[in-house]
């Protein structure tokens, strides 16, 4: 008989909780009709250009690129990466990876932001690490860290030498006569491609917060995806000397901003951070590699230790917690509420209840955490978190809260609501004018937008259809990888598709897959291939029908990029990831893959 929870033993209260979570959903809805976020255009269209490439680095104009290729690959991030190192392994020679930016890494060529990090071990994060035969220097890996690995990895697999960098796609539109992708670059380029892969990434283009006056503010602004160093003096690792004499304003409170407030508080004269929802802040474990452990795990270490890492985050059971780290804290205290009786089975209902309990529990802890740093009691109370942990990207840093006792750091909590307006001297809340020299905007990329604006190019299929109007009432995919009426196209993406927390493992698993496919084309000849209208169909109803098990987690969450702003709606529902979990999603697929007969696809041989 399965055990009973140990309500007794829990040490708060259940109902209490449940009603302030509610509440503090409740309070941060916009009902007000203004959009949550606007686009970088007018005087913001800069924010989407590349800082990062000097003058003396930027390519000398090159006579257009007039070629065929076999396999373009859009996008030189991880995904783009990855997809392109497992063509390579399958034999795939003749592909063109095409990347706006000025060298590889994806979001992490783009943030540069002082103090910034991943806050997964770089031991489940860096895809390829047995292969690679890198040892992360520590268990958490810095940006600069990040991006030489990425461009390691594209150097290794020959993705470098004829890579379009500083370019970018206007266009990618279907040729039924000659079934070849035609791809336009603002370089004039065009690429006749067989096969296509779509690898832009879901944080790539920045959005900005849709406050009212957002253009009046006379200071100077910018996204923390585009640091200004020249404004601010220093560098990825701190010492911000610019800004000794200026009053900074930074509105976002997300995992970006817990890491860059720190060196901002400790160079600003005055720093006032504008706080919508706080985020949870747990301790950042962090220490040297012990290269001796390293090199002493067996083959196949790191994928199972990713596997182990995946399995506990997405709510499932392994017998020993291979990482052991704040991410997999609600596992452990799951696993806890059960010590009597670890193998038990429990009812649907059970383990919804297990998991909100353990989830109080670490909340809790988080908040306790909170009073134990921050020594005023009231802007303590501020920073509290009152949601799920999962409902916002849980983030981990050992300085932030910290930033909060010195003299010239300033909560502005907003009570949910968001700053009121910008004016020319600097930012209103509550009708306090809080007046400042610089404005930055830490208010993350797009997420909710549509496929092509995010990628900033449209996409057209056969007879004409652009894939913004196929998708316009929700996604509609197989696998979340392929498309009907776009043959031969392939995307990277968590819509319709397996998302891990750990995003790295979702794209190795993606571009395992999209290679499998594009190499079968590519070696047995075939004209086209796309997704059965009937197996699309069915893909599609099995999103909605799962996307159940999420929804009501999502609904319940603060309003956030993780749940639509707090929508829920048919179209999120279409557009929701699988919900039977990652772990089964990548089973999935790659039973699908060792079957061999690429089912549910129609192909079209030459």
């Amino acid at each position: 008989m399965a055990a009973e929870l140990p309500m007794q033993e829990l040490g708060f209260d259940i109902v209490a909780l449940r009603k302030r979570y509610a509440e503090e959903r409740d309070k941060r809805i916009r009902l007000d009709g203004l959009a949550q976020y606007i686009q970088p255009e007018g005087d913001f269209k800069h924010y989407i250009d590349d800082p990062y490439v000097r003058a003396g680095e930027r390519r000398k104009p090159r006579e257009e690129d007039v070629e065929d290729v076999d396999v373009a690959i859009i996008g030189g991030g991880f995904g783009g990466v990855l997809t392109g190192a497992y063509l390579r392994k399958s034999g795939v020679q003749n592909i063109r990876i095409i990347e706006k930016a000025g060298g590889f890494g994806g979001v992490w060529y783009w943030n540069r932001y002082p103090g910034v990090a991943c806050d997964m071990e770089a031991y489940v994060y860096l895809p390829m690490l047995e292969e690679m035969g890198y040892i992360p220097p520590k268990r958490y890996a810095v940006g600069q860290q990040i991006r030489s690995y990425v461009e390691s990895l594209a150097k290794k697999f020959a993705l470098d030498d004829n890579a379009l960098l500083q370019t970018t796609v206007t266009s990618a539109s279907w040729n039924q006569a000659t079934a070849r992708w035609i791809i336009r670059t603002d370089k004039g380029d065009v690429l006749r491609a067989r096969f296509v892969c779509h690898t832009n990434g879901t944080l790539s283009r920045p959005k900005l917060p849709g406050i009212p006056g957002i253009d009046r503010f006379e200071g100077h602004t910018f996204h923390t995806s585009r640091w200004d160093y020249d404004y601010t003096g220093g560098s990825e690792e701190g010492g911000l000397d610019r800004l000794a004499d200026k009053a900074v304003g930074i509105i976002g409170t997300g995992a970006t901003a817990i890491q860059c407030v720190p060196h901002l508080a400790d160079g600003a004269r005055h720093l006032y951070v504008f706080q919508r929802t706080p985020s949870s802040v747990d301790v950042r474990n962090d220490y040297p590699t012990d290269v001796e452990w390293f090199r002493s795990q067996s083959p196949g270490w790191q994928r199972e230790r990713r596997e182990n890492f995946n399995t506990l985050l997405a709510g499932g059971v392994a017998p020993v917690d291979l990482v052991n780290d704040g991410w997999t804290a609600v596992g452990r205290m799951m696993s806890g509420l059960f010590r009597d009786d670890p193998g038990i089975a429990l009812s649907p209902e059970k383990y919804v209840l297990a998991s909100e309990l353990a989830d109080f529990r670490k909340m809790e802890e988080l908040r306790h955490r909170v009073d134990s740093i921050v020594r005023d009691p009231k802007t303590a109370e501020k920073l509290k978190p009152y949601y799920r942990q999962f409902c916002k990207r849980p983030c981990f840093h050992n300085e932030y809260l910290q930033a909060f006792n010195r003299p010239n750091v300033t909560l502005v909590d907003t009570g949910g609501q968001g700053v009121q307006q910008i004016t020319e001297k600097g930012v209103v809340v509550d009708g306090t004018l809080y007046p400042l020299d610089c404005l930055i905007f830490s208010t993350g990329f797009e997420t909710g937008t549509s496929y092509s604006q995010r990628a900033g190019y449209a996409i057209t299929g056969r007879n004409g259809l652009r894939l913004d109007e196929k998708w316009k009432d929700g996604v509609s995919t197989l696998h979340g990888m392929s498309t009907r009426g776009f043959p031969n196209a392939l995307f990277l993406s968590n819509f319709q598709s397996g998302f891990a927390l750990n995003y790295t493992h979702t794209l190795d698993e993606e571009a395992q897959h999209v290679a499998y496919i594009v190499a079968r084309g590519l070696s047995e000849g075939v004209r086209t291939i796309e997704p059965s209208e009937e197996a699309e169909r069915q893909w599609v109803a099995t999103i909605v029908e799962k996307s159940a098990m999420v929804e009501e987690f999502l609904a319940g969450c603060t309003p956030g990029y993780y749940n639509d702003e707090g929508r829920v709606r048919e179209r999120s529902r279409r557009n929701a990831w699988y919900g039977g979990g990652s772990p089964a999603f990548f089973r999935l697929i790659a039973d699908w893959r060792n079957n061999g007969k690429l089912a549910g696809m129609d192909i079209v041989r030459d």
